[in-house]
Order: structure tokens, then C-alpha cells, then sequence
């Protein structure tokens, strides 16, 4: 379950336009459907694909405020990427170990 979920993130934030939007929404907090328009050159309609994308992933969650569609950031979505990456420290850590050994034997090799 948790690998469908990661996979589907990661799909969904590879596109530039989608990862903006998140990184938006992270930055500014809650915005409407027009302010992430903004700034984008897209149509209305190009971006309500990038969210509905966003939403069915779990990344960000939709409020309807009378006329308006409010998007906010889903804390679990993103949860769900933060404690994969921490889980795979360890591996980032020790191969980066190995990596400097390598390159200070190479250096102390005569030459």
C-alpha cells in the first residue's frame, strides 16, 4: 500500500507544473483555484487538470468557499514522501562514507 502511494506521488510531483503548485501552496498556504493560475500562462482548465492530478494523489486537499475552489496542502500525502526519505538516510549516509573512503585512497595512491 504504502509503495502504491509513494509511486502515485512521485508520478504526480515529476511534472514541473504540479511540483510548482506544491511548492506554491507549501510556501503561500491555502490559495484559490485563480491565484494558482497566476503567473503560469495556463488556462483555467490546464491547471484544474494539475490539481484534480494533485487531489487524487493525496497531495493536496480542495475546499469550496462560495464560488471559489480553495487549495491547501495534505499533510499526509506529503508525511507519506518525508518519512520514505528519512527511511533511506542511512543507505544516502553510508554510501557517501564509501564514496569519500574511495576518493581518499585514490588521492593517496602515489603518483
Amino acid at each position: 500500500m504504502i509503495m502504491n502511494t509513494l509511486l502515485t506521488s512521485f508520478s504526480a510531483l515529476s511534472d514541473a507544473t504540479r511540483f510548482s503548485i506544491v511548492e506554491q501552496l507549501m510556501q503561500d498556504g491555502e490559495l484559490s483555484a485563480g491565484d494558482l493560475i497566476n503567473g503560469r500562462g495556463m488556462s483555467g482548465a490546464a491547471i484544474s487538470r494539475h490539481l484534480k492530478v494533485l487531489r487524487e494523489a493525496g497531495l493536496v486537499q480542495q475546499r469550496v468557499q462560495g464560488t471559489q475552489r480553495m487549495y491547501s496542502i495534505q499533510p499526509d500525502g506529503l508525511r507519506a514522501i518525508a518519512e520514505w526519505t528519512i527511511s533511506k538516510r542511512q543507505f544516502w549516509e553510508s554510501s557517501l562514507d564509501r564514496l569519500n573512503d574511495l576518493i581518499e585512497r585514490e588521492n593517496s595512491w602515489p603518483t
